[in-house]
């Protein structure tokens, strides 16, 4: 799993029957201990959580991000599973949502 931001959605009226009702999410991933992003480039997750814009989540990849069951077949690879509160990194705080 990995920390990323929300930083936009995906509108499609067309896809794979599995992912209808789904939201997606384009995520920029972000670094644990400075909470800036970490340069990789921004992908696209399903959300499984009702997270929105600017919210920093966790994100399922791979296999692990398959959404329900009867959906295996459904070409999944990115979840977001939480929407996150804080992290601490070495005893020290460096995200807050409520900051």
């Amino acid at each position: 799993m990995e920390l990323g931001r929300v930083n936009g959605q995906i509108v499609s009226t067309v896809k794979q029957g599995g992912l209808h009702g789904y939201k997606l999410l384009l995520i920029e991933p972000i670094d644990p201990g400075s909470g800036g992003p970490t340069g990789q480039g921004a992908y696209v997750a399903v959300d499984l959580t009702g997270a929105g814009p600017g919210e920093v989540v966790v994100v399922s990849r791979g296999s692990a991000a398959r959404i329900s069951a009867g959906a295996e077949t459904v070409p999944t690879d990115a979840a977001v599973v939480a929407i996150v509160d804080s992290v601490v990194v070495g005893g020290a705080m460096t995200f807050s949502k409520s900051a």
